[in-house]
């Protein structure tokens, strides 16, 4: 009963937002005028009402009002649902011959403002309605220790889950199988599916994102098969990323050249040396390439180091973990800020241009560690390297070089689109909090 309550108040909040949105569009609609566009007819809410309800319909269906989602699994269920109603309405419009009756440039400006505007209006009527314990799910952990720990520190944080980790009396239970022992995890299953309504089940491989793949169903033998594939290393998907991301650079060109401009006269100002810093990186199938930078040293960088290194050697095995040091004598004061901001990485657009580069990939990495790369060269090289990636938004500097391998991984074997756009709009807000930047 108190599920069916929270879903009943959470569709009429989206149907207010929805009515909200119709009528914000008309008056957008309404103060369009030029020679070109159409007199716009205005539309009643009664006869646009049919929308509103498709929209509610198909997120429900995308179970958005059922399951509680991160923020960005939801937001991405929520774009899917306004482009296929965008596309069945125009259907119904075109079948029913009602749509020299309705405004396609409305229609479009409603859909597109709706894909924009709804994650962001979901994310704070969720943070007021979450401010009520009861719109919150009690959830029951079981597993290992460690593994138990992990995850109720991610439900702790990550408070757009709207799920509260207790000991006894619960809504759900979440079983992590890791370290688990089968017999074990067997008697979990079966005792909580007398018991509760929701089980989730965490599973033992965790470097998977089982969240693209597909399950087969064997009924004969009450078996099912998981289909993992891996999708960067589908040609059609290689193809598509590349287009967006070569389509994406050349949009920001235009923003990129007076950049650049300014960039180059700092560094001018601030030390003697070239503009451009250049190293060869080990590329796509390991083919070495002149990555670009913006110069952040002085000249004299390796000299300025060896001194430092002499008065400071546990700077030396810091290095060795992290392939960074602490405090680095060779960076100059325009260098601190291009680095701190991350800037120094944006020459890189000219390595995407040249198809050297990606815009998302893994990082691009000296010659000299391809040693250190190991069991993981095989897979990271085999895609293009980029100028941010998921190590970068996931604690960068902060990371040891092992476990920045590990997210490159992980990244190449679950690629989506969707992930890439996501890493893309997290990177510009590292950028601007300077979230693990050194």
């Amino acid at each position: 009963m108190k599920k069916r309550i929270q879903t009943l108040i959470t569709i009429i909040v989206d149907i207010f937002f929805l009515i909200g949105l119709f009528y914000l569009t008309s008056y957008l609609r309404g103060s369009l005028s030029a020679e070109d566009i159409p007199a716009f007819s205005e539309i009643r809410l009664k006869h646009f009402s049919f929308v509103i309800v498709i929209i509610v319909f198909l997120l429900y269906l995308e179970k958005v009002y059922t399951l509680k989602y991160d923020f960005w699994q939801e937001s991405y269920k929520v774009i899917k649902v306004f482009f296929i109603a965008y596309l069945l309405v125009l259907t119904i419009l075109a079948l029913s011959k009602a749509n020299l009756e309705y405004s396609r440039l409305f229609l479009t400006l409603y859909f597109f403002l709706g894909a924009l505007l709804m994650p962001v209006f979901k994310r704070y009527s969720k943070k007021l309605l979450y401010l009520v314990d009861s719109f919150k799910s009690k959830v029951l952990l079981i597993g290992v220790e460690s593994e138990v720990e992990r995850f109720k520190k991610e439900l702790v944080d990550n408070w757009y889950l709207g799920m509260t980790p207790v000991e006894s009396e619960c809504d759900s239970v979440i079983i992590i199988s890791k370290s688990l022992e089968p017999e074990r995890l067997n008697e979990h299953i079966s005792q909580h599916l007398e018991e509760s309504r929701e089980l989730f089940i965490v599973p033992y491989i965790t470097d998977i994102n089982f969240a693209h793949s597909s399950i087969i169903e064997y009924s004969n033998i009450r078996y099912n098969t998981i289909l993992v594939e891996n999708r960067l290393l589908l040609k059609h998907n290689i193809w598509i990323k590349s287009f967006f991301e070569y389509l994406l650079t050349l949009l920001i060109l235009p923003l990129f050249l007076p950049i650049h401009l300014l960039i180059s006269f700092l560094i001018k100002l601030d030390s003697k040396g070239s503009i451009f810093f250049k190293q060869e990186r080990m590329g796509k199938d390991a083919k070495a390439f002149n990555c670009y930078k913006y110069r952040t040293m002085y000249e004299n960088s390796d000299a300025l180091l060896a001194e430092y290194l002499k008065k400071n050697p546990d700077e030396v095995s810091y290095y060795e973990e992290y392939h960074k040091y602490k405090n680095d004598p060779r960076i100059t004061k325009i260098g601190k800020f291009l680095r701190a901001t991350s800037l120094d990485e944006l020459a890189q657009v000219i390595n995407v241009l040249k198809g050297e580069m990606s815009l998302i990939g893994p990082r691009p990495y000296m010659l000299s560690e391809s040693v250190k790369l190991g069991e993981h060269q095989k897979f990271i090289l085999k895609v293009k390297p980029g100028i941010t990636g998921l190590w970068q938004v996931s604690g960068r500097n902060n990371l040891t070089f092992k476990e920045r391998n590990e997210l490159e991984v992980w990244y190449i074997k679950n690629w989506s689109l969707w992930s890439d756009f996501v890493i893309l709009i997290k990177t510009i807000k590292v950028v601007f909090l300077k979230v693990g930047a050194k």
